[in-house]
């Protein structure tokens, strides 16, 4: 039902009211969330207001908006039916991306993903999915290319979506490990005075893929495949002479690689392998003077095939919203 109804201050024809039914009230109740906090968020972000009656949300707003508001509400209504649960990150995925439906389809020899609508990337724990396009796009160079880049800011879920897609093709048989590896640079702090052997030392610049790791899947299933070398966390200069061979492969934090480190890590790729880089140019802790490997990469690797470059802004940050405002004021500080 769609009528339109007069403000204060502004002519009715450019405001509307669509109510909107939903007949299980117990799903309406996760779909508003605890204390209304998912109809808060769409209130917000979309500047219209939501009204509960009975079993039905009236949405009041501009025409643009309140339909932009029926088409989330809806999406996370279905998703429910799924017997899926509406979490904050659900919302704001809807809000960025639509309600556009796709998955990922295992065809035998290959993982191929619909064209347009929603990236679910499966894993032991928990299904994963993008929230912007730019992820979405990520996601997809993820599976299609053998050699693929992801560029940007901290909080853009590059690596932790690279974990993901790793551990997706090794539950599904695509891939015999998974390489996890990060240069060990200092970021302004000197660890090396730190107590115990090897592994102590550089366990706190691993922590982050453990991190990932750990959402993906279970405790006792990641010891035991990091204690059956089927999954491998190290640092970047343990690469050195080795050939990774059917192996899902992730660079993290490549700004502070070198260029001849660079060089090494991307010829380690073997057979039936894939291999993802991630980094952040604004964030590199190599020494005055000394060039970032990920620069001459992106330089000296753009428009060969089956290689991919993949860009993320503060747009596409999804940790707490004020981190991309962040971002922002420091890139504008440039």
């Amino acid at each position: 039902m769609v009528t339109n109804v007069l403000t204060p201050s502004g002519d009715p024809q450019d405001m509307q009211e669509i109510a909107v039914e939903f007949p299980d009230n117990f799903l309406l109740i996760d779909l508003c969330g605890e204390y209304d906090r998912n109809l808060a968020e769409i209130e917000k972000t979309l500047g219209v207001q939501i009204l509960r009656r009975g079993n039905q949300l009236a949405i009041i707003g501009e025409a643009d908006a309140a339909a932009a508001a029926k088409g989330v509400l809806e999406a996370l209504y279905r998703r429910l039916e799924e017997g899926r649960s509406v979490e904050r990150g659900d919302v704001d995925r809807e809000l960025r991306m639509g309600s556009g439906e796709a998955q990922v389809e295992d065809t035998g020899d290959q993982l191929e993903m619909f064209k347009g609508g929603r990236v679910e990337i499966k894993t032991r724990k928990k299904p994963v999915e993008p929230r912007t396009d730019a992820q979405k796009a990520y996601v997809q160079s993820l599976f299609h290319n053998e050699l693929a880049f992801g560029i940007g800011p901290a909080g853009t879920g590059k690596t932790y979506l690279a974990v993901a897609v790793g551990v997706s093709m090794f539950i599904e048989g695509h891939v015999d490990r998974i390489i996890l590896s990060r240069p060990a640079v200092e970021a302004g702090e000197k660890l090396g005075y730190l107590p115990g052997d090897m592994k102590d030392k550089v366990d706190p610049y691993m922590q982050p893929l453990y991190d990932a790791l750990n959402d993906f899947l279970p405790g006792k299933q990641v010891a035991k495949l990091i204690e059956e070398k089927r999954i491998e966390i190290a640092p970047l200069a343990f690469m050195r002479g080795r050939t990774l061979a059917n192996a899902f492969v992730v660079l993290d934090e490549a700004q502070n690689a070198t260029s001849m480190q660079m060089k090494m890590f991307l010829t380690r790729l073997g057979e039936g392998s894939r291999m993802v880089i991630t980094g952040d140019r604004s964030q590199v802790d190599l020494p005055r003077g000394v060039t970032s490997g990920l620069h001459d990469a992106e330089r000296l690797l753009t428009g060969i095939p089956n290689i991919a470059f993949n860009y993320f802004t503060a747009k596409d940050v999804v940790r707490h919203p004020l981190v991309a405002k962040i971002i922002e004021a420091y890139d504008a500080d440039q």
